[in-house]
């Protein structure tokens, strides 16, 4: 990849870096979700964690394949470092009696005790720990800075139960319109036990496609979960998403009990205040 990378860039006069360390800055960051730096110590290649490593590189290989926006993922990556202004987005958006705001570092600790519960994380592979916690925390309200928007913490009666909100996927996805990382935007959510059956997530959800399809002019979200997850199934048809089949996660084994994943989709203009 440090050869392939500049070597392809001769032939590709649009790209905004030509040198290896400009690549590996924009696939390195895109990896961490921000500033690579801000969570590896240097040398990149030898403490970033294995997954994170293999990310960036498969974001190198769609860049050369021609199946990922190098401008998207630069933009990105200058955002992150403060070198670019960033697109603005509200500090919260209304919800009823939910708040649907930016994340606070108050949240760590109700945020690290969701990802320690087996019964939130049934349908993910691993339990997460509290460092494992934070960083995704940091990760996740950084997409504001870079996208414009991101998942919002939930607050019911000022405390933290989850996060709602839609994200770019920065991988390849084998599924129709998801081939290009960053060109698909996902609709998701993770709340904590006692935040379920009462209607939350899909209220929260409303609100942030509202916004998605309203001020970010988002055309198409998408949602996928573990076949098996009924109970997010039910979420994604109560928003009015239609079933697109289902696919092999790339992130998982496809001997792994989690990895048949079905996707649901919405288009703009079938959901009420949504864009044309």
């Amino acid at each position: 990849m440090d050869r392939r990378l500049p070597e392809a860039a001769t032939a590709r006069p649009d790209w905004p870096v030509r040198l290896n360390h400009g690549f590996a800055r924009i696939l390195l960051d895109n990896a961490c979700g921000g500033s690579w730096r801000d969570s590896v110590r240097p040398p990149a290649w030898a403490n970033m964690p294995p997954e994170r490593l293999a990310a960036a590189i498969e974001l190198g290989e769609a860049v050369i394949d021609g199946r990922a926006d190098l401008a998207l993922l630069d933009r990105r990556s200058m955002l992150w470092r403060g070198r670019r202004s960033a697109p603005s987005a509200p500090d919260a958006l209304a919800c009823g009696g939910l708040q649907l705001r930016r994340w606070q570092r108050g949240d760590d600790a109700a945020f690290a005790a969701l990802n320690a519960d087996p019964e939130v994380m049934a349908h993910f592979p691993a339990l997460r720990s509290r460092s494992e916690s934070l960083t995704e925390a940091r990760a996740l309200d950084r997409r504001f800075d870079a996208d414009g928007f991101g998942p919002w913490a939930v607050a019911e009666g000022g405390r933290f139960v989850g996060f709602v909100g839609g994200m770019r996927i920065m991988r390849p996805m084998p599924f129709a319109g998801g081939e290009r990382p960053g060109d698909c935007v996902e609709i998701g959510w993770r709340l904590a036990r006692d935040a379920w059956g009462r209607g939350i997530a899909t209220r929260a959800a409303r609100a942030s496609l509202a916004d998605l399809f309203g001020r970010c002019g988002i055309p198409a979200v998408v949602a996928y979960t573990a076949l098996g997850n009924a109970a997010s199934r039910r979420v994604m048809e109560r928003l009015g998403m239609a079933p697109g089949g289902t696919f092999a996660h790339p992130g998982l084994p496809p001997d792994h009990p989690l990895s048949v994943h079905v996707l649901y989709r919405l288009d703009a203009f079938e959901c009420p205040g949504g864009s044309a």
